[in-house]
C-alpha cells in the first residue's frame, strides 16, 4: 500500500498539527519510513515533529541562482548531493523543509531541476505527508499537482467551510492529480459540529472525512515545545487522527480490491 497526503487550508486552521498527527498515525501503525514535507515558507512542521532544520531547499535555490557551486561538478550533480544533505533524518520519517519563496531572478531551470529530484526522492516513500502553505497560493503554483488525498482543513467556523470549499473548488479548475479530496474540521468542541456547520458542509457538497477535538493535550505540548509525536494514546486529537487515516486507508483497499477483481476478470 502506498499514499500520499496534502494537507491544506486557510490560516489559523491547525493544518501543521493535522500534519503531525497524521505522520505519528502512520508511525505508530508501522507504516514507515514516511516523508515529511513542510512546503510553508514560514515553516514550524519540524518543531512539533521535535527535530531541528539545518537548512532548506528555498536556501539551496538560492546557492544555485548565484552560481555557489564547487568547481568541476555538474548543476545536477551539486543538487542532488544537497537534497541528500538537507533532507533531516529522524525516526521512522525524513523530513524535508521547503522554506523561503522565491526571490527575484528567474527559477525555472533551478525549479525543473529540483522538481525532478523531489519526484525521484518521493519514489523511496511509501507515505508522504505534505503540510502546505495557508491558502490557495499552492495550487494555482501547482506545488501540490500528484496525490492521492488532499485534506482540507477547517476551524468550526463558516469562514473556514467556506475557504476549503473555494480550496476544493480550484483543485478542480486546475486539473490537479488528486485522487480525492476531504474535509477535516479541527478544534471542534465536545459537543460536536454546530448544525449551522452540518448544513454549510452538505450545502458546499464537501465529503467530511473526520473531526479533530478541542485538545488540552495538543495545546500543553505545543505551549511547552514538546513533540507531538509523544502524545498519549489517550489523546483525543490522535485518536480522531487514527480514526481517520483508518477511514481512508479501509475505502482505499476496497478500491484496491475492486481494481484488482477488473484486472482478474480482463486477462
Amino acid at each position: 500500500m502506498r499514499a500520499s497526503f496534502a494537507i491544506s487550508g486557510k490560516g489559523g486552521t491547525g493544518k501543521t498539527t493535522l500534519a503531525a498527527l497524521i505522520i505519528n498515525t502512520l508511525k505508530n501503525q508501522g507504516k514507515t519510513p514516511v516523508l515529511a514535507i513542510d512546503a510553508d515558507a514560514n515553516f514550524n512542521l519540524n518543531e512539533l515533529l521535535g527535530v531541528k532544520i539545518e537548512a532548506t531547499i528555498g536556501a539551496l535555490r538560492e546557492e544555485i541562482l548565484k552560481e555557489k557551486i564547487p568547481s568541476g561538478m555538474a548543476k545536477e550533480t551539486f543538487l542532488e548531493y544537497r537534497i541528500q544533505e538537507i533532507l533531516t533524518e529522524a525516526n521512522g520519517f525524513d523530513l524535508l523543509v521547503m522554506g523561503r519563496s522565491e526571490g527575484s531572478g528567474c527559477y525555472c531551470y533551478v525549479n525543473n531541476v529540483l522538481r525532478k529530484y523531489m519526484d525521484i526522492l518521493s519514489q523511496s516513500y511509501s507515505f508522504i505527508v505534505m503540510d502546505n502553505e495557508a491558502g490557495m497560493e499552492h495550487l494555482s503554483r501547482k506545488t501540490t499537482q500528484s496525490v492521492d488525498y488532499l485534506l482540507i482543513s477547517s476551524d468550526s467556523s463558516l469562514r473556514g467551510i467556506d475557504a476549503a470549499s473555494r480550496i476544493r473548488d480550484l483543485a478542480i479548475d486546475l486539473d490537479l492529480k488528486i485522487k480525492e479530496s476531504f474535509l477535516v474540521v479541527s478544534r471542534v468542541s465536545p459537543d460536536g459540529l454546530h448544525p449551522a456547520l452540518e448544513e454549510a458542509i452538505k450545502e458546499k457538497k464537501l465529503e467530511l472525512i473526520g473531526t479533530i477535538p478541542e485538545d488540552p493535550l495538543v495545546q500543553e505540548f505545543e505551549l511547552s515545545r514538546k513533540s507531538l509525536l509523544e502524545l498519549p494514546a489517550s489523546s483525543g486529537a490522535l485518536k480522531s487522527a487514527e480514526e481517520m487515516v483508518n477511514k481512508i486507508f479501509k475505502k482505499q483497499s476496497r478500491v484496491e480490491s475492486q481494481e484488482s477483481r477488473v484486472k482478474r476478470q480482463a486477462s
